[in-house]
């Protein structure tokens, strides 16, 4: 018989992390762990106040599918017995995680997918004044992707400072929902001067018509507006990215089904993540296989993280291990 215990755990940040929302010092996240005999599968989803998600609530939700999973609840079962959200995540991650350990094959190869390599991630600078984000940047400067935390006025003055500490850098900008259309409009063209790649989520999601009549000068990526597969139909004619999240999907299942279906309709890709260790990470890797755009950087946020946890050099994320999952 199968057994869920589900936890919650903090894991401390190496210094806040601001976005237009506020900030965090901490990551605070749920595990669910399946075992079947010796066997042991492991996820971790992250709650998302945004969502309406709580640490509590999503630990609630999972002990109440202990009786299910004690009776063989599958994958295909969990997408309709739970909603998608961070503690959908958990349990579908853990169930992939046992049956890849049950069967010893990897979870690619459950999926059907050739087994993953290494991904190159964005790394993200906090939110913070232009001087303090260019600061940040020198930091990074060798980075070849950085993604800038944007929140309304003033915006043009911290890329500007962004671009000039790491002139080589390929830049992502994300406004989560912060923007208005007015703001879209000015900023668009003078980032694309920049050089920027993509600019994320600049409206908020369900008052982002304005996208269809407006100019882009570079792709937009829907973030907050795209969390399964069916809200692809309503992006068409707004956004030419979507950014895949597995706390967002519901877990790697239907993030798999997402990313085929927006391939299908013409979206191109980017794979994130919430803050979270490298557990959250490791299935994301699999959907991140040949994405434009991957940010996959919260273990590097962390001030400790699991072990093992996800090998990092510099910006390239290399696959997990069978000891942390898959």
């Amino acid at each position: 018989m199968r057994r869920l215990v589900v936890r919650q755990e903090s894991w401390p940040l190496a210094q806040a992390f601001t976005i237009s929302r506020g900030s965090r010092t901490t990551a605070e996240v749920v595990t669910a762990e399946v075992t079947e005999g010796a066997q042991r599968g492991r996820g971790e989803g992250v709650p998302y106040a945004r969502y309406g998600e709580t640490v509590a609530g999503a630990v609630a939700a999972l002990e109440a599918m202990a009786p299910k999973v004690a009776e063989g609840l599958d994958r295909s079962a969990l997408q309709e017995a739970m909603p998608a959200g961070a503690a959908r995540n958990a349990l579908d991650a853990a169930l992939w995680d046992l049956e890849a350990k049950i069967s010893e094959k990897p979870v690619a190869r459950l999926a059907g997918l050739d087994l993953p390599g290494p991904v190159t991630t964005a790394y993200t600078l906090s939110l913070d004044t232009p001087e303090g984000m260019g600061r940040a940047a020198a930091e990074h400067a060798v980075r070849p992707l950085l993604k800038i935390k944007l929140t309304g006025e003033g915006d043009l003055e911290r890329v500007r400072a962004v671009r000039g500490s790491a002139p080589r850098a390929r830049l992502i900008v994300d406004a989560n929902e912060a923007w208005s259309p007015e703001h879209f409009e000015r900023y668009a063209p003078a980032l694309a001067e920049l050089g920027v790649a993509l600019i994320e989520q600049p409206l908020p999601a369900g008052r982002d018509e304005a996208l269809a009549r407006l100019p882009h000068p570079i792709p937009v990526c829907a973030d907050e507006s795209c969390h399964t597969s069916a809200d692809l139909d309503g992006l068409v004619g707004r956004y030419e990215v979507v950014n895949i999240k597995l706390d967002k999907t519901g877990g790697l299942t239907e993030a798999l089904r997402l990313a085929a279906a927006a391939r299908a309709r013409g979206f191109r890709l980017m794979v994130g993540c919430m803050v979270g260790t490298s557990l959250a990470m490791a299935p994301a890797i699999l959907v991140a296989q040949g994405a434009e755009f991957v940010d996959l950087d919260a273990p590097l946020l962390l001030a400790r993280d699991r072990q093992p946890g996800l090998r990092y050099e510099g910006s390239v994320l290399f696959p997990p291990k069978p000891m942390l999952w898959g």
